[in-house]
């Protein structure tokens, strides 16, 4: 039996490998800051990619997508643009968005924009 955390590692991971494939590149995972976490980061030609990884067994509480909150949403972009200027990335500059990969069950969703600053 996985814990909590070695769950989510394996979702993330699942999720790379499926965006790989589909023709990301992947930049970082599992960047820590004080402003939160950022579970993948991924390039998509010239747009880098902020993918937030959510996973529910099942739809009892609701699905994987429905866990993205203002709230969560808030924390990711405080926590991209930290990222960003940790690389000298000029957000003026630069394209970027923010993705949800979310699995809920066996059902896996790849929104595009999910989100934005």
């Amino acid at each position: 039996m996985l814990n909590k955390q070695q769950l989510g590692r394996h979702y993330e991971k699942q999720a790379c490998l499926f965006l790989q494939a589909n023709g990301l590149r992947l930049i970082a995972q599992n960047h820590s800051s004080r402003l939160g976490e950022l579970d993948l980061i991924m390039q998509d030609d010239q747009c880098l990619v902020f993918i937030e990884v959510r996973y529910r067994q099942n739809v009892l509480y609701g699905d994987a997508i429905s866990s993205i909150t203002k709230n969560k949403q808030e924390k990711v972009i405080k926590a991209a643009y930290n990222w960003m200027q940790q690389q000298n990335i000029d957000i003026e500059k630069v394209e970027f968005r923010f993705d949800v990969f979310a699995i809920t069950g066996q059902d896996q969703l790849w929104l595009k924009n999910a989100f934005s600053a």
